[in-house]
Formats: C-alpha cells, structure tokens, sequence
C-alpha cells in the first residue's frame, strides 16, 4: 500500500468481526474509549489503528498486526483501500488506540464469546 501524501506511519490490528465489535463496544463503555477502527467492505473484519511498532511486540491469538499508512488524527478516506471506518478519526478519541487497552478488550471479547457460545443450545 502506498503512502499517500503526508500519510503518518501506524500498525493495523484485525481481528474478526465478531470479537472486534465486543471488543469495541467494551472500550467505549468501560476503558476510556477506542481510537479509529476500520471494517472491511464485506464486514468480515475489523481493524484497529495502533501507533506505529505494535506490530514488533503484539502477541494476542486470533488477530494480526501489521504496519500501513494512515493518518489517525486526519480526516478522510481510510488508509486501507477497500475498508471504511466503523470509528472514524474524528470520533470521540481521535488518536490510536493504546495497545494495551486493545490487548485487554480483546481478551475480554474472547472470554465473553466462548462464553456465549457455550451456553447455545
């Protein structure tokens, strides 16, 4: 992917749209907030933006980090062609979301839908 005009360098964490939306919904309401997330136009996945370097040291089964081009704290078009924001950046917290913070969300996500799950008839 190139990197368009002044494009700021980030790390892109996807995750399965199921766990990322539980791990959305549980930032927002319990951990300050989540930064810019994309979903992939056949709502598959989700993308977190992470500052750049997550990818070096992220360790969470399940999902993948990988570095891209973004600008977390512009407004436009999403730094991964054939994405669109769920969370664009002028949401209510325009910057990367904190990996820690992610990490925490989607451990959360995954015991609360193995949980789920299990309680299925």
């Amino acid at each position: 992917m190139a990197n368009g005009g002044g494009a700021q360098p980030c790390d892109l964490v996807t995750v399965p749209a199921r766990e990322g939306l539980e791990a959305v919904d549980l930032m927002v309401r319990l951990l300050n907030g989540t930064g810019p997330v994309l979903h992939d136009r056949n709502g598959d996945t989700l993308g977190f933006l992470v500052p750049p370097g997550t990818a070096e040291r992220w360790d969470v089964p399940g999902s993948a980090c990988t570095p891209t081009y973004g600008q977390p704290q512009g407004v436009g078009r999403p730094p991964v062609t054939g994405t669109g924001w769920l969370v664009p950046p002028d949401g209510c917290v325009p910057q990367a979301t904190p990996p820690e913070r992610l990490r925490t969300a989607l451990r959360h996500a995954a015991r609360l839908l193995a949980a789920a799950d299990r309680c299925q008839p």
